[in-house]
């Protein structure tokens, strides 16, 4: 068989797609489309967008469907590129004819769990519905999958990881787009500090939170040194190597609380001292002019002693004195944690500003 042939209703959309629905099995919805999951070459670069399986959903949707009266009414979404052929017909209906000569062309973009679940049952003559969509190249597909799973419950990490390769977005996720791209450098590229460390959707492994970093970077671009610097001339290696600069400073001031811990041994890799510290480097950045690692650890010193990240009491002043394990990943957490780190550090560059000065008068 090289081809496979269905009756489809064609629906008026957008002019630059086309959009049909047909009704198919899974056996031959798999004949013509794959489940492309997301993950990373040798060399990190970014490949598939499908999260990975569920095996317990799987199986639930399984068990139900090999009951007598399952029924499945919602679509699955598969997106071509090519090796689809659509005629007209009469009023909407049409014959839309898939080439299978050189595998599966399609690309399941929603509904990936209810077809692998369907695929295992013994109802082979069970069909379901496919909303067929055809878009112009992979990154057209790329950004309907962002955009069809945008409002639904699919897991943050891997849109936020996706966005560094979609064009075309919306104005509020283009705002995290730069912040997105900034992590997945600092998370893959060998010269970074944090290579490995963040967690992503393709590296569930690492130990700091890709959200974190973010919120970091896009303070800085919206509001910080970031914002000038990446309009520089090769600005975003420049915001890269501000960034990575830092944490390897952080990594070696606080090297006890940083190495072998994660977020629930160490506020120091948790979100709450990611986010906190994110405002000591502004402020290091901009009033005491550090750029590189040692720099930075300079400008760190005055926190030695100061904190609690594995151990002791943090006191805030004021009466305000919690257990290191108080700190949460909560708005008024991290901005308490950031004003009382951020006080020291600007106390301790205006009395070196201060110190400096009296040395040039005398």
């Amino acid at each position: 068989m090289t081809s496979l042939t269905f009756l489809a209703a064609r629906a008026r959309q957008s002019p630059e797609h086309d959009v049909l629905t047909f009704a198919a099995t899974a056996s031959e919805v798999l004949k013509f489309a794959e489940i492309d999951r997301v993950g990373r070459d040798e060399s990190g670069t970014l490949s598939g967008f499908q999260r990975p399986q569920i095996a317990g959903h799987i199986r639930e949707i399984r068990d139900y469907l090999e009951t007598p009266g399952a029924i499945l009414p919602n679509a699955i979404v598969v997106g071509f590129t090519q090796g689809v052929i659509v005629e007209e017909i009469d009023h909407g209906i049409c014959r839309v004819t898939i080439d299978l000569e050189e595998g599966p062309k399609g690309l399941v973009v929603d509904g990936q769990q209810r077809l692998t679940a369907l695929s295992l049952t013994s109802r082979q003559d069970f069909q379901l519905f496919v909303s067929l969509m055809l878009c112009r190249d992979e990154a057209e597909l790329r950004r309907q999958f962002v955009l069809v799973n945008n409002t639904r419950p699919l897991p943050k990490s891997l849109i936020y990881e996706l966005l560094p390769t979609v064009d075309g977005l919306p104005d509020r996720m283009q705002s995290r787009q730069l912040a997105a791209k900034l992590t997945d450098r600092l998370n893959h590229n060998k010269s970074s500090s944090l290579q490995g460390l963040i967690h992503l959707h393709t590296n569930p492994a690492g130990v700091i939170k890709d959200t974190a970093i973010q919120k970091v970077l896009m303070n800085s671009l919206s509001d910080g040194i970031m914002r000038a610097m990446v309009a520089e001339p090769n600005g975003e290696r420049q915001c890269f190597d501000l960034t990575s600069e830092f944490y390897k400073a952080v990594k070696m001031t606080f090297s006890p609380d940083w190495f072998g811990h994660k977020a629930s041994t160490s506020r120091l890799v948790g979100g709450a001292g990611i986010q906190a510290l994110g405002f000591v480097m502004e402020t290091l950045a901009q009033f005491d002019g550090a750029r590189t690692w040692s720099e930075f650890q300079k400008g760190l010193a005055c926190l030695e002693g100061q904190t609690a990240w594995t151990s002791g009491h943090w006191d805030f002043g004021n009466g305000d004195v919690r257990y290191w394990k108080a700190i949460n990943v909560t708005g008024g957490d991290v901005t308490a944690l950031a004003r009382y780190l951020d006080g020291i550090v600007r106390r301790d560059v205006r009395a070196r500003r201060s110190r400096l000065l009296e040395s040039v008068d005398a």
